[in-house]
């Protein structure tokens, strides 16, 4: 089975390693991914995350935080720009480093990502998990030239486009305004381009502004589902129908903190809190709006999906579930592919 992922953030391995495009043809034994896993497991692509990292703030570690609920940590400070676009640009130029590979293909169309899959190349995605890179509007033409096709306008700090929500449980995900004016310029020149705009990490009444101001599916990447797990970081039931109406998608994220209940970062066995999360989303987005977005190389990961090679274990947990083959088809890849379809055209 194919699966196709909504969220890793394998950039930041690759450009610490002094040789990334080895480091991704036949990894080093670290982190949740490379070329050799991703076959292993049937990762045949997903979105790479380009992320300004914060000095000594680490949700996957817990350093320098307490990640005992419960818990509501203040957001790191805004990046300003120029500190931000020369991190921005190694990291794209990082993953174009890998195309030149062969064993990778940058798709910037929907035909592209398909000849990619169907080649036996992984169809990545140049992603963007928060907008400190990007100037303005020209920037953004920019960006879109080099081949970025996701951006999410905030990771969990604010930007000049909108505000992100902290870590904290039990919190609701409305913790702050919604976009300021240059968000909504933003919103509407990815609709131009046909960006997909991603709204995992937004804060509440921001993604109500996405949604007026979009003619796109609306989209979160890499999220949960509240109503189980009441993290700031993940969507209400009102959000979902939001995704929903829109003909939009979820894709559900792996990492333990955001699936648990309790809100713990205490290891979990076996999949039964994810197929909790997944019947959650499928009662109320329906087939075509549930997909995967692992969170990997971001995240603490359960127990039995340690790193890409495992996501086997998944898809058959689904099967025995309960779950027919056409929908495991269409969460493990075929939702993401269609709603990219509907998003970019063609």
């Amino acid at each position: 089975m194919r699966v196709f992922d909504g969220h890793n953030d394998m950039l930041q391995r690759l450009v610490a390693a002094p040789d990334a495009a080895r480091l991704f043809l036949n990894g080093d034994g670290t982190g949740h991914l490379d070329l050799p896993r991703m076959k292993a497991g049937g990762m045949a692509g997903g979105f790479f995350a380009i992320w300004v990292p914060v000095p000594d703030f680490s949700v996957s570690r817990g350093s320098q935080q307490n990640w005992t609920p419960p818990f509501c940590h203040d957001l790191p400070a805004e990046v300003p720009h120029d500190a931000a676009l020369p991190s921005a640009f190694e990291q794209a130029a990082t993953l174009l480093a890998v195309e030149r590979t062969g064993a990778l293909s940058v798709c910037r169309s929907a035909a592209e990502l398909r000849a990619a899959m169907d080649a036996g190349r992984i169809a990545a995605i140049m992603h963007m998990e928060g907008a400190e890179a990007i100037r303005d509007m020209d920037a953004l033409h920019l960006w879109h030239a080099m081949g970025l096709r996701s951006l999410g306008p905030v990771w969990s700090r604010p930007t000049p486009y909108g505000h992100g929500v902290p870590f904290a449980f039990p919190s609701s995900p409305d913790t702050g305004d919604g976009l300021p004016e240059a968000g909504k310029a933003l919103v509407r020149e990815c609709n131009a381009l046909r960006i997909m705009l991603d709204l995992s990490h937004l804060n509440e009444k921001g993604c109500d502004d996405v949604a007026r101001l979009s003619d796109a599916p609306l989209v979160a990447s890499h999220s949960c589902v509240h109503a189980i797990a009441p993290s700031s970081r993940n969507l209400t039931d009102r959000q979902l129908r939001q995704i929903a109406d829109s003909g939009g998608l979820v894709g559900l994220n792996f990492a333990i903190g955001f699936l648990r209940p309790d809100g713990q970062r205490e290891q979990i066995d076996g999949a039964g809190i994810m197929l909790r999360h997944l019947d959650h989303l499928l009662g109320i987005l329906g087939e075509k709006g549930v997909a995967l977005g692992s969170d990997f190389d971001g995240a603490l990961m359960p127990a039995d999906l340690p790193d890409t090679a495992a996501l086997p274990r998944l898809i058959q947990a689904m099967r025995d579930h309960g779950y027919g083959e056409e929908l495991v088809e269409r969460i493990a890849w075929r939702n993401w592919v269609e709603v990219l379809e509907r998003t970019w055209g063609g």
